[in-house]
Order: C-alpha cells, then structure tokens, then sequence
C-alpha cells in the first residue's frame, strides 16, 4: 500500500483532529497534503508545522498574514479567503478528500474533489442532505467512491460489503438520544448550551453536539442515508440505542439483519474510510462482552423532539425541502449557541421557515444555493440577528 495522500477539510475540528491522529499513527500509509480551517489559525499552524502539507487554507482572509508568517520558513502554500476551499480542492496534490468541513460549506468543496476525480471520505453530511441528487449523480459520472465517515453510515457501508446482489429491506439507524434522553418540553424550556454540548457518549464539534441534543443530526442521517445506499424513506428507521455500542443494522429481504458493532470512537471509521478496502491494526480500545452491559433499543420520542419528524417530512417531500431544513437549522443551531434563542426555539425556526420557502420539486444546483440563502435569510429574520 502506497502513501496516500490526504486532503483534510476541516483540519481543527473533531473530526479532523482525530483523522490527524490516525495519519499519525500510520506514516507509512498515510500523510497530509491538504489541511484546512475557518478561524483557528494557531491550530492550523501547529498542525501544518507537524504535518508539513502542500497547501494549507484559512478561510478567514484577516488571518492570512499571521499564518503565512508562521509558516514562512517551510513549503507549505498559504491560501485564503471564500473561494479558497474551492481552489485548494481543485488542486492535483492529493489522492482523497477528507470532507469534515461544518455544515453547508463542505458542499462546493466537495463538488470540486468530485471534478477532478478524487475519492471522498464524507464526514460531511450536510453535502448529501442538500444536493444529495446532484453529488451523487456527479460522483457515478465521474467513478469517484463516496466513502461515509459517520460512524452510523459507516456501519451501513460495511454491512453491504459482499451484499451487492442482496436487495436491502430497511437499515435501521441508532441514536444515542443525546444528553436528554427522556426529558419532556416542561424541562427542555430550560436547557442551556453548556448542557446541550455534554453528549453523554462521544466527543464531537457544538454543531454535531447541539443536532444530537436536538435529535435533528438523525433527521440529517436519514437524508444522507437515501442517497448514500439508493433507498426510498421507507426503507429507513431509527432506534435509540443509548449505549452506542450498536452503530447500525441493516435488514435484508430475508429478514435477516447485519449490524457493525463496536466502542463509540470516531479514529475507527475515519481509518476505515482512508484505509478502504483494507482493514489496518491498531491499538484502540476494544468492546468487551465479558464485562456485564445491557444494550437497549427504544423508539425515539418524536413528540418532543420535532426536529426528527421536521427531517422525516423534508425526506419524504424531497425536492429542496432538506436544503431548507439543513439552511434554517445552522442558523438556529448558531443563534442558540450564542444565546439568542431558547432550545425549543430551534424546532420553531426551522418549521416556519420550510413552511415559508418556496418548494421546488426538481431543483438545479443553482435553486440549492438559492434556496439555502432565501432560508438563511428568513431564519435569521425570525431570531432578528
């Protein structure tokens, strides 16, 4: 097995950081071309000191000088600004894309890689949620694999290895339930982003954090789920599961089901990814079935956590309808994290908004990015930003 050289969008974020750690621990397989960042340039620095790649990004063109600076005495390229992301992407330096950029901006990049033929690993799955059709469409055209990093699509991914002549039943997505598992509107009222962020299993970004907290990061999960595994919403369930031991099931037309098991570490489906088809030993804490454990699967509870029923109308609508749900959700996620709105407020943004923008039954690329900005625009308005 070859180097392979890996373009790390997103770089200081928990996804990256621990795709940093894997890199690390496998030198001979794997190195880092690409990395990149939206404001935190002391990390960037640090990791582009450590790493040396080809190129780095700092989205935040304000910081351009202070990161050229730093890394002046290397060879590492500097870029900045907005259309940054898109040049590094289409720059022929790397063998795969680690896409773990937050949110709605991982989706241009991702289209670039997707142009000039490079692989993706997606940890990104907000590109899928708003022009999952289109992505999808381009990666067959241009025989580019889309590799899922989500450790419940990961799951999937590898229960259809050796599958391809085996019609798929359903797959049944695992939530945690986040931090209020059980909780009720009465107490939800109440809740804070300090206690939104504390997810009781697995150490993720405040973005991730807040839609796990909110249920809405399954919602997502579902719409990245058709496109990733060609399935129809009905094909799709999701089962809370609060150990987080069970990842995900897949059930054939047989009835029998599959499922990926293991400890809840993100290192584990990030190397599986990058590794792909190949399996890589490594030193990660291992499940063990001799210590007493209950695993435990209940049905999500959908009345109080809307934003799980808001993703399942957006997915069966289809159309720009997930582009809008994906849009008004960030700009609520954001404004609850500074402050500015209750969490129950989140739900509320986001269902007036898709009630608002107008729906579009067969969008181009240019109606998702125009109807993202319409639902940004309308969401921010209801919050007064």
């Amino acid at each position: 097995m070859s180097v392979k050289r890996i373009a790390l969008f997103g770089s200081t974020g928990s996804i990256g950081t621990q795709c940093l750690d894997v890199i690390a621990a496998n030198p001979d397989k794997f190195s880092a071309a690409i990395l990149t960042a939206q404001t935190n340039d002391e990390l960037l620095v640090q990791q582009a000191l450590a790493f040396k790649p080809i190129l780095v990004v700092i989205g935040d063109a304000d910081k351009y000088q202070k990161v050229k600076n730093a890394l002046a005495g290397t060879a590492t390229q500097v870029l900045a600004g907005a259309n940054a992301l898109e040049e590094a992407a289409g720059t022929d330096v790397y063998d795969m894309m680690l896409a773990a950029i937050v949110g709605y901006a991982g989706l241009k990049p991702t289209l670039k890689a997707i142009e000039i033929k490079k692989n993706i690993a997606l940890a990104n799955k907000e590109t899928l949620v708003v022009a999952g059709d289109i992505v999808m469409e381009r990666a067959a055209n241009a025989g580019v694999q889309i590799l899922p990093v989500d450790s419940e699509h990961a799951a999937i991914f590898q229960c259809l290895v050796g599958e391809d002549n085996n019609p798929i039943e359903k797959i049944i997505l695992t939530a945690s339930g986040g931090p209020f598992l059980g909780k009720k509107p009465n107490w939800l009222v109440n809740v804070k982003r300090d206690h939104a962020l504390q997810h009781p299993n697995w150490s993720m970004g405040a973005k991730i954090s807040i839609d796990s907290a909110t249920l809405m990061n399954k919602g997502l999960e579902m719409i990245e789920a058709k496109w990733l595994f060609h399935l129809k919403p009905n094909q799709i369930q999701v089962v809370v599961h609060p150990q987080s031991i069970l990842h995900s099931m897949v059930q054939f037309e047989d009835g029998s089901m599959k499922a990926q098991m293991g400890l809840p570490d993100m290192k584990l489906p990030i190397q599986y990814a990058m590794a792909y088809p190949q399996r890589i030993k490594n030193a990660f804490p291992r499940y063990d079935f001799r210590k007493p454990n209950t695993l435990t699967f209940e049905e999500p509870d959908t009345r109080t956590f809307r934003n799980l029923l808001l993703a399942t109308e957006a997915l069966r609508k289809g159309g720009n309808m997930p582009c809008i749900l994906n849009a008004a959700n960030e700009i609520a996620v954001y404004a609850f994290l500074k402050n500015r709105i209750g969490f129950l407020d989140m739900t509320e943004v986001v269902e007036r908004t898709m009630q608002k923008i107008t729906f579009l039954e067969k969008p181009s690329l240019d109606d998702y990015f125009e109807s993202d900005g319409e639902a940004r625009s309308f969401a921010a308005s209801l919050i007064q930003m």
